[in-house]
């Protein structure tokens, strides 16, 4: 598989995880997450926007490794919040993401850690 094909690849899973798990969080379905209706989605009183600016100031590791460590994976809106800051790290570009010591696999990986963690273990099998 070539480079490209393999971004392209990631890229589309990535997508379909945000597709699945935000599907089974909400209830409802998923055609594309509207960002307006991120502003209400929050960890442990942050709003997703903390998480995000950190990413933007290129502390993903970081604002992710607080994000889950604060996580309540009983609550969906906080399970939502993080599958938000997966998506956006993940459309930040993979140039960004490896100048930040973060990749598009880790990305995926984090979507399939947060499906397992949230009681979605049978979700990963629809997204290997």
């Amino acid at each position: 598989m070539q480079y490209e094909d393999e971004k392209d690849y990631i890229m589309r899973m990535i997508k379909e995880a945000t597709r699945v798990l935000f599907t089974l969080l909400s209830g409802k379905k998923y055609t594309h997450i509207e960002l307006p209706q991120e502003n209400k989605y929050e960890v442990s009183g942050n709003k997703l926007d903390v998480y995000k600016e950190m990413a933007d100031q290129g502390n993903i590791n970081e604002a992710k490794n607080i994000l889950l460590e604060n996580i309540d994976y009983n609550n969906k809106d906080e399970v939502i919040a993080a599958v938000f800051f997966y998506q956006y790290i993940s459309n930040k570009g993979d140039s960004f993401l490896r100048q930040n010591n973060y990749s598009e696999e880790e990305v995926y990986e984090g979507l399939k850690e947060l499906a397992r963690k949230a009681g979605y273990e049978n979700t990963n099998s629809i997204l290997e």
